[in-house]
């Protein structure tokens, strides 16, 4: 396996102030339409920003540059002058036409435009933190992206991202000849290191003659910035109706489209589904997360709001709790 010492790699995190007052009154003036989601669920902030960056300075020390995204505000406490910060405001990279935006994918599909942005990235949601020492071959190998694959059924439910998917696999198929991907990728899409179960999904859904769907690990996502400009070179159409959607809707794809254009097109390499786990925190799910947190159970984790979420200042006062017992010392991006 060859190192990627010599190949910088960029981490990028997006961010929003749900509370910021000046914020809330600009996205007022935009109604949400039928089929776009503007919940509440989407915005509002867990006030653990701090430990992300703690817990990369602590655990992958070797990131090359932070490029932090925000509509232009920025927490009390971040140090902006650290020389691995890089404070990105949203008209700094995307086309002036899609702004203001509120819709997550808009600012996710155009991040490749970043001035400065290393070819290899890590995008980061903000519910998305490293959690225990990672390395560079954790994320790029030989400058293909890592990531755990299998096919997947599509689910379209009530709230699910179902329409998404689908949108990003009309990409997919548009594009891709199943058969022929099969013949060149079988090797990188059949891997013990992805587990029993998402084989056996891979191995029931080949004899299907299109793409029926990916499995995604709701985590970091490790992308190549020449991924993204082929993507939109191929769908320029499909691209910019999405970033004109000022609020995200069901007629989006969003960034996973970068995602299975690696997978559909072998431009991978395969990293184990153990890397790390999301947590969906609903009823009383919080305390497999707290454990996780506190014993560097997994490489990476995903703490994802939901609009199930029950007693959500209760729960986020025990995820503030188990971080600051994890990591408690600040880093040098906080003042």
């Amino acid at each position: 396996m060859k190192k990627n010492d010599d190949k910088p790699i960029d981490f990028v995190i997006i961010w929003v102030d749900g509370n910021d007052p000046e914020w809330r009154a600009v996205k007022r003036q935009y109604t949400p339409q039928v089929g776009e989601d503007d919940g509440e669920v989407r915005y509002r902030d867990w006030d653990n920003l701090q430990y992300w960056f703690r817990a990369v300075e602590k655990y992958t020390p070797w990131v090359n540059k932070i490029h932090f995204v925000t509509w232009g505000h920025l927490p009390e406490w971040l140090d902006t002058t650290n020389p691995k910060l890089h404070i990105v405001n949203h008209k700094d990279y995307m086309p002036e036409e899609y702004l203001p935006t509120f819709n997550s994918h808009t600012i996710e599909l155009n991040l490749f435009r970043i001035e400065g942005l290393a070819e290899q990235f890590v995008y980061f949601n903000d519910d998305m933190f490293i959690n225990r020492p990672m390395s560079k071959e954790d994320f790029f190998v030989n400058g293909l992206p890592c990531d755990t694959f299998a096919m997947n059924c599509i689910y379209f439910g009530k709230d699910s991202a179902g329409p998404y998917n689908g949108n990003d696999m009309m990409v997919i198929n548009s594009h891709f000849d199943k058969k022929q991907a099969m013949k060149k990728n079988l090797k990188n899409w059949l891997r013990l290191r992805y587990g029993v179960r998402l084989l056996y999904r891979t191995l029931v859904l080949l004899p299907w003659p299109w793409f029926p769907g990916f499995y995604y690990h709701h985590l970091p996502n490790s992308f190549t910035k020449t991924t993204c400009r082929e993507v939109w070179d191929a769908e320029p159409e499909v691209m910019h109706n999405t970033c004109m959607c000022k609020i995200r809707s069901v007629t989006n794809v969003n960034q996973w489209v970068f995602k299975f254009w690696q997978f559909a097109s072998g431009n991978f390499y395969p990293r184990t589904y153990k890397i790390g786990r999301c947590f969906h925190i609903k009823d009383n799910n919080v305390y497999g997360l707290i454990d996780a947190i506190e014993e560097g159970t997994y490489g990476m984790i995903c703490i994802n709001d939901t609009d199930k979420t029950v007693d959500f200042e209760g729960k986020k006062k025990l995820v503030q709790e188990a971080f600051q017992r994890r990591l408690p010392e600040k880093s040098s991006f906080e003042k």
